[in-house]
């Protein structure tokens, strides 16, 4: 067999300068047909992009806020309701607030208040309402002008049933997309998720037991996330609904609307 003959220096170095200029090239021709390509692909607008594309963009005051829980050493708390109303449940969460004097804030979900615009007239004076979609959709998994679309609708039967508008956004199962923020910063709502939920699932026909879980769990600026409709398991909650008035009460906590807990947030520390 004969000798392997290596390309010289010389050769190694031409190719490797060949090799540089066509990834270069490369790079300038992607860099070209992405700048085109992309605006008809899901990404720009869609449910990942903070931005609808190209164009004007209009977003609202040009930004939002996004809360877990509110800054204060108050003890104070928020209860929410997601997913109403509901014929079965609604009434009876109502008739409990009513009764101990909570104001709580309902996410709601349009196609519902429509269906069921009775159960909240009348009955929303101390209480807060917020939009919860159209029909419990994933926004995560749409484009930023259907999101659009879905709120708008949403919050235009909110507001014709309750006689108030929404200005607070929970998106279902807490999913963020950058299209949600933007739609979201469009109709000028604060994005509210939660810091601590229901946990009926660990204890099922306990209502005591899963009270005694709250009330250990809360702390000054909790955002509290509870069902107003759903599987039977969630009933847990709501049956134990006064004894988690009554032990946050007696640990010296005030219920508050979410928006009455963020007006009296603590400025922000500085770092450092």
């Amino acid at each position: 067999m004969g000798a392997v003959r290596w390309p010289g220096r010389r050769a190694l170095l031409r190719r490797a300068a060949l090799l540089t200029a066509g990834a270069a090239a490369g790079a300038v021709t992607f860099a070209e047909t992405t700048r085109f390509t992309d605006r008809r692909l899901p990404l720009g607008g869609g449910p990942a992009s903070g931005t609808t594309g190209v164009g004007d963009q209009p977003p609202g005051d040009g930004g939002l806020r996004v809360v877990w829980r509110a800054r204060t050493d108050r003890r104070q708390i928020a209860l929410t309701f997601d997913d109403g109303p509901a014929p079965q449940w609604t009434p009876m969460v109502l008739d409990t607030l009513d009764r101990y004097r909570v104001p709580a804030t309902f996410f709601l979900v349009g196609a519902r208040v429509r269906a069921a615009a009775g159960l909240l007239r009348g009955r929303l004076d101390r209480h807060e309402v917020g939009n919860h979609t159209w029909a419990h959709h994933d926004l995560a998994r749409m484009d930023a002008d259907e999101i659009h679309r879905d709120l708008t609708r949403t919050h235009a039967v909110i507001a014709e049933v309750t006689g108030r508008e929404p200005r607070l956004l929970r998106p279902p199962w807490g999913h963020l997309g950058g299209g949600t923020l933007h739609a979201a910063a469009r109709l000028r709502y604060d994005v509210v998720l939660w810091s601590l939920q229901m946990r009926e699932t660990a204890y099922p026909g306990d209502p005591a037991g899963h009270a005694r879980h709250i009330v250990a769990g809360v702390r000054p600026g909790t955002i509290l996330l509870a069902h107003d409709t759903g599987a039977a398991t969630r009933l847990v909650a709501l049956h134990g609904l006064p004894a988690i008035i009554d032990g946050l009460r007696g640990r010296g906590f005030e219920f508050v609307t979410v928006s009455a807990l963020l007006a009296g947030e603590s400025p922000p520390r500085t770092p450092g």
